[in-house]
């Protein structure tokens, strides 16, 4: 399964222990993980900034991402209504990154998950799928 993880599901992942590390490991062994440029900038400020993990850390991380398949970043955001104007380029690269799945926490992203051609599931959401599938 081709799974595109949103950028708090990966901040989560790095920054502490639990579900979106366990989604991270199973994804990373099992299914293909995504990600897009778009998605790699914000984790890698918000890694620096709002967590501050030394930036040997984070470089790390980026190179860990960056071995995995990366989306260029949109030329044009999905045109799917979204409050905020990131989540439209997400959005955009999990479709061109031909994604079977989105992972997020994001409220304003799963609000909108009706409207996108791929599934959109939260954490918890993915972690019962991939059980399902066992």
């Amino acid at each position: 399964m081709r799974v595109f993880l949103d950028t708090n599901a990966l901040v989560a992942a790095f920054a502490t222990r639990g579900l979106c590390a366990d989604v991270m490991r199973a994804v990373l062994a099992e299914h293909e993980l995504i990600t897009g440029d778009v998605v790699r900038a914000e984790l890698r400020d918000a890694l620096e900034t709002h967590i501050k993990l030394p930036a040997t850390t984070v470089a790390d991380i980026v190179a860990l991402l960056r071995a995995q398949e990366v989306v260029p970043k949109p030329g044009k955001p999905s045109e799917v209504p979204a409050r905020d104007p990131d989540d439209r380029r997400i959005l955009a690269s999990a479709i061109a990154g031909r994604a079977d799945v989105l992972v997020t926490g994001d409220r304003d992203l799963l609000a909108v998950a009706e409207a996108v051609p791929l599934p959109i599931l939260d954490p918890r959401g993915f972690w019962t799928l991939l059980s399902k599938a066992e």
